[in-house]
């Protein structure tokens, strides 16, 4: 069985290791930015570990907080690999669809490189258990750029103050994405792409 992963790694990392990682199935490297997780990690050193992955065709996974889309905007622009951005920004549903990092969301997947995760819908709901204010932010998302959406329950959860019902998680799926094809796309051929499976 196939097997794909997303390492965390320092920037000390050797060359050998990441060759030894990418035999393993890693396929990208994740950065927080998340400030209860540590906040913004160093521009250079970002851009220093995606020139040396884009031989291997890896992409970075970044984790944001909603405002980090408008203040790290000029950056993420400048991105030279493929990167998704996780858990659809952590936008806050109440917010509303017009909220300035939703926009920015938008407007970084017209990039050809830019990827979103339409996972963490139990991060972006404020409505606990059926997550349904979430829905909009998701589907819009998948309307905008149906060929770099990817989906996943974050399971096992970590840093959550109410553990989410994985179930019901897996129930949004066909409301997110409500027409076959773009269902296959969110769950299979996007992945497969950006991972690397045949």
């Amino acid at each position: 069985m196939s097997r794909r992963g997303v390492a965390m790694v320092g920037p000390d990392v050797t060359d050998a290791e990441l060759a030894r990682l990418h035999a393993g199935g890693v396929r990208a490297v994740r950065y927080n930015f998340v400030r209860h997780l540590g906040g913004a990690p160093d521009y250079a050193t970002i851009e220093r570990m995606a020139a040396r992955i884009a031989p291997l065709g890896w992409h970075l996974v970044l984790h944001l907080d909603a405002e980090d889309l408008v203040e790290h905007d000029a950056f993420l622009r400048r991105l030279a690999i493929p990167f998704v951005i996780d858990h659809m920004g952590r936008v806050e549903a109440g917010h509303g669809l017009g909220q300035p990092p939703f926009r920015r969301l938008l407007a970084l997947m017209e990039l050809p490189h830019a990827w979103v995760k339409v996972s963490g819908a139990e991060r972006v709901s404020t409505a606990l258990g059926d997550y349904s204010d979430a829905l909009p932010y998701a589907a819009t998302l998948v309307v905008a750029a149906p060929d770099r959406v990817l989906w996943g329950t974050d399971w096992p959860h970590p840093n959550v103050r109410v553990m989410p019902d994985d179930g019901a998680l897996v129930d949004l799926v066909p409301l997110i994405a409500p027409d076959a094809a773009l269902r296959r796309k969110l769950l299979v051929d996007n992945p497969a792409r950006l991972y690397g499976f045949s």
